[in-house]
């Protein structure tokens, strides 16, 4: 686990690269130092098929000359003073950029909530070993599973400090903890395969090994024998995990870079109704216990929890410090970071819940198509044309009646958003959440 001695460590060595930095010419300079260490086991078939041990210390180095700037990253154990001078001689050539700086200094800063991010000590090898076994165990106990595709516990931590030439020093902790299991259901040229997994902060907060194993079971099973259906128009049905990624394209319809690049098919949209009424969605940097909850952004910057879209309508991009300069604008803190150059992101993003069971929206639907799974990457965030291959069920009469396959689903992002319903089953357990979302008037292609 990285403890406090280790980010003392982390932050004496971000601060002797902004030192060299400064010392070898830079005008500004920031630093990330980030240590991590993860453990998996995999197992298969009742045996170990693979045990996993990373650990990393990386350092990334900004610095600016002017408008111009450059980044480099290393190894911890790397000369700091060699760094610098290379980064520096690469800014000085590099082309300028009229956005290019360190973040207002007057906005640095960290949240004083306690986000409780830290889970304390991992558990070892023959824990995990013994947790990747009971997922397997539980997932083959389901009837019809007919093999393992593979089940595996993991868990991490990291420490992660920013430092700057402005004066800004912090750093924090973090645990992650997994399990995931995969199912095969019948066989030769009718085999179905799918899977479950779950990720937490705190180990505590993870599922049982049984429910997500006999999850991923009952998941393939009901798969088994799948029918294909005619081309139609028609409702389609998201599960919220399937949901979660209509959400993760919104995200990338809002990102301040594609804003600034016109890349986005929703560039002339702010202010503009974009989902349904009542609809919104948050992004909030401190949900305790979030998996992608941070105390500042990846240019020191605390920020404030967002709503993106607020009774359907767009409020904010997502935006850091050289996109809003771009725009005209200033930064939400939205920064995220390796240890690479920083870029406007989500954090944990959630779309509002729904009044209706999801039993009471599939009655409302009567009939459409219930998606479980999308295959490929038919997107196009610049026009909002969409188009996936996806898997699921066919709904009849208000209730899931069969498995079907070999679809693709179709339609445009900007119809689509203003159709959702949603029904009332929002769980926020990962980074990004949805509930059960009903979409009309799709393309649903078959044979």
């Amino acid at each position: 686990m990285t403890d406090t001695a280790d980010l003392t460590a982390l932050t004496d060595a971000a601060e002797r690269l902004v030192s060299a930095a400064k010392n070898a010419g830079a005008d500004a300079a920031d630093a990330v130092v980030a240590l991590g260490t993860a453990l998996s086991v995999s197992v298969r078939e009742g045996k170990v098929e693979e045990t996993e041990r990373s650990e990393a210390a990386d350092v990334g180095l900004r610095v600016f000359s002017g408008r111009r700037s450059a980044v480099v990253s290393a190894n911890l154990s790397e000369d700091p003073v060699a760094l610098a001078e290379r980064a520096v001689a690469m800014a000085k050539v590099a082309p300028e950029d009229p956005f290019a700086g360190l973040a207002d200094p007057d906005r640095l800063g960290r949240t004083d909530r306690d986000l409780d991010l830290d889970g304390g000590r991992l558990p070892d090898a023959a824990s995990l070993t013994e947790a990747a076994h009971r997922l397997e165990h539980a997932m083959m106990a389901v009837a019809g599973v007919s093999r393992s595709g593979g089940a595996s516990a993991s868990s991490g931590s990291g420490g992660v400090v920013l430092v700057t030439s402005d004066g800004f020093s912090d750093g924090y902790r973090t645990t992650r903890h997994g399990r995931a299991a995969s199912a095969i259901a019948g066989g030769g040229n009718r085999m179905e395969r799918d899977y479950w997994a779950e990720s937490r902060v705190h180990l505590e907060d993870l599922p049982g090994e049984a429910q997500i194993g006999t999850r991923a079971g009952e998941r393939v099973v009901r798969r088994l024998e799948p029918e294909k259906i005619t081309t139609r128009r028609g409702t389609v049905v998201f599960e919220p995990r399937i949901a979660a990624s209509l959400v993760g394209h919104l995200l990338g319809a809002v990102n301040g870079a594609a804003i600034a690049r016109k890349t986005s098919f929703l560039r002339e949209r702010m202010g503009e109704k974009i989902l349904p009424d009542g609809v919104n969605v948050l992004d909030d940097p401190y949900k305790p216990r979030g998996l992608s909850s941070r105390p500042f952004d990846g240019e020191g910057i605390a920020g404030e929890p967002l709503a993106l879209v607020e009774d359907g309508v767009l409020r904010h991009w997502l935006l850091d410090s050289a996109t809003a300069r771009e725009l005209a604008t200033v930064s939400n803190a939205r920064a995220r970071r390796g240890v690479g150059a920083p870029g406007p992101g989500p954090t944990n993003v959630t779309l509002s819940s729904g009044a209706i069971s999801r039993d009471t929206l599939l009655r409302d639907v009567g009939t459409g198509l219930l998606v479980t799974e999308l295959i490929g990457q038919g997107v196009n965030l610049v026009t909002g044309d969409y188009s996936r291959g996806a898997a699921g069920f066919w709904i009849e009469n208000g209730e899931v009646a069969y498995p079907v396959s070999e679809i693709t689903i179709a339609g445009k992002l900007d119809d689509m958003f203003r159709a959702m319903v949603m029904a009332d089953d929002l769980e926020e357990t990962r980074a990004v959440n949805a509930p059960t979302v009903a979409i009309e008037g799709m393309t649903i292609a078959g044979r």
